[in-house]
């Protein structure tokens, strides 16, 4: 069975610090749980449709995520929420995820949504296509609630795949999500579907990750 590399002692004392001044910083004890150490080969594989395309005014209004144990999709046990968001849709937005004000209008609240979320995630490393996006309208939402960002480590499979193919001869790579499944002979599934975008980046992690313990 393979070890994880043991961290070098300025490494552990950096990760000793940085946990320090976030549980200083964390509002709700109860999810002192996300700053414990990464369990082996698990990660979570999310995604969000945002009420606008602005990650500094947009709302989550629907978010879906899948663990990843080893070598299998957790499919069965993905999680997948409706929010009902403060403000209004943006409706340049709407044909992008097709969710309509009616369609969230009974949707969780956002500090229901951002439970679950956390607890479904833990302290997981975090998987996505184009993650910052993402994160940055979680974590800007989730910072005056808990206190604190996600302090979960994010992978980003456009960037693995981009590690991947990118050579002296070819430094431009189509990071299109079609064409990634594409060249990794993956399925595409329907997309702005927050569980099967999920699942798309779950697939492609996975098909990139030889050696997923080393991601």
């Amino acid at each position: 069975m393979s070890q994880r590399p043991i961290p070098a002692p300025s490494q552990l004392s950096l990760r000793y610090w940085r946990q320090r001044w976030l549980r200083a910083r964390l509002l709700k004890a109860e999810f002192d749980f996300l700053l414990a150490g990464e369990p082996a080969q698990e990660w979570v594989s999310i995604d969000c449709e945002t009420s606008s395309l602005d990650p500094r005014n947009a709302e989550i209004i629907s978010i879906a995520a899948v663990r990843i144990s080893g070598r299998r999709i957790e499919l069965s046990d993905a999680l997948s929420l409706l929010i009902k968001p403060s403000g209004a849709l943006d409706p340049k937005s709407i044909p992008i995820h097709g969710l309509r004000a009616q369609d969230v209008a009974q949707g969780l609240a956002m500090d229901d949504a951002l439970s679950q979320l956390l607890h479904f995630i833990g302290s997981r490393p975090i998987i996505g296509y184009y993650l910052e996006f993402d994160l940055a309208v979680i974590n800007r939402q989730l910072k005056p609630w808990l206190g604190i960002a996600l302090p979960n480590r994010a992978i980003d499979v456009s960037g693995l795949y981009y590690d991947r193919m990118v050579s002296a001869y070819s430094p431009e790579v189509d990071l299109r999500l079609e064409r990634i499944l594409h060249t990794l002979d993956l399925p595409a599934l329907a997309r702005h579907d927050p569980l099967n975008d999920a699942l798309m980046a779950a697939m492609i992690f996975l098909k990139l990750s030889k050696n997923p313990n080393s991601a």
